[in-house]
């Protein structure tokens, strides 16, 4: 069937959009085979996270039990993206569709079902209507998607929580060396950064309670990180490319700085001349960002962190 090119230009945006993303040097993109759908891609780091997605434009709501139907029979998929046409018929439709797997055995599915309204009076030959659309596009894949899929859920809240440590450097440390190496015991962690026994087991207790860690005990005990866990690390490895002024050519990185920035995380707002550590830091305590910095700063300087390489080279614009 032909498409419209309303149709085809919201498919291809949103592979822009994730292969623009990974360009923050957190994951890695490659376009896959379409097979059923009107796009695929696979975003891959320690692991492989498949997208699938289709387009409703020009077909009206009868196109949508066979659209979900085909979303959701993919099997490993990371997510099922629908970009659709905002009427309020077509909304009614897609929730009337929804509700009835609700009671099948593909509703475990539906949780992966991600849904993009785009506005009905969107036009291909209106230039302001395509930007603006794509940006709002962008927000949203962005938000809902990638934050998500790819960094594990991680809110700004989670940022925050993080960075309050009071023991800089710590919590990238301990991370770090569960992730390489697992969590047997306090005691046995604290061993192998060469620290006490009481500090590493308080932080790696709250890095548990925040979700940055998690364990198959309710208890606790025997540690393995979480996604989240993965996603900080990444991004405080991508934070310390930064201080070192190795984030990209003029060390900026546009990519980073937006995902970031829906983070809460304003990076370029401190400049990479600060004091972080040492006797000249000038504390700011009620700025996340500062002490997000911090804690990669100690760590750097410790030597006591595998920091993880971006998956690819990093863009040069």
């Amino acid at each position: 069937m032909a498409t419209s090119p309303e149709h085809e230009y919201l498919s291809n945006a949103a592979l822009r959009i994730m292969e623009s993303a990974s360009n923050s040097g957190l994951f890695g993109y490659t376009e896959g085979q379409r097979k059923l759908f009107d796009f695929s891609c696979d975003l891959k780091k320690d692991w492989s996270k498949v997208v699938v997605g289709q387009t409703l434009w020009k077909h009206d709501g009868d196109g949508i039990d066979k659209d979900v139907r085909t979303l959701l029979n993919e099997r490993d998929v990371a997510a099922a993206v629908y970009i659709a046409r905002h009427k309020s018929r077509l909304r009614s439709r897609l929730a009337e569709v929804t509700q009835s797997y609700l009671d099948t055995p593909m509703r475990d599915r539906l949780s992966r079902l991600r849904v993009f309204w785009v506005p009905a009076d969107f036009n291909t030959n209106d230039e302001k209507v395509v930007a603006s659309t794509y940006k709002a596009l962008q927000e949203e894949i962005t938000r809902d998607l990638l934050l998500q899929v790819t960094l594990g859920g991680l809110t700004p809240r989670d940022v925050v929580r993080f960075a309050s440590s009071r023991r800089p450097g710590l919590p990238i440390a301990i991370l770090s060396h569960i992730k390489a190496n697992g969590h047997r015991s306090h005691k046995n962690t604290a061993t192998a950064l060469g620290l006490t026994t009481g500090p590493v087991g308080n932080e790696t207790d709250r890095l548990y309670m925040t979700g940055f860690l998690e364990s198959e005990s309710l208890q606790g005990g025997i540690y393995k990180i979480t996604a989240s866990g993965q996603a900080i690390l990444d991004i405080c490895s991508r934070l310390r490319d930064y201080l070192n002024g190795n984030l990209g050519e003029g060390n900026k990185n546009a990519h980073l700085e937006y995902i970031c920035s829906l983070l809460g995380i304003d990076y370029p707002s401190i400049p990479i001349d600060t004091p972080l550590i040492g006797e000249d830091v000038t504390h700011q305590l009620q700025n996340p960002t500062f002490l997000l910095l911090q804690h990669v700063a100690q760590a750097d300087s410790d030597g006591s962190v595998d920091w993880p390489a971006p998956y690819f080279a990093l863009p040069s614009d």
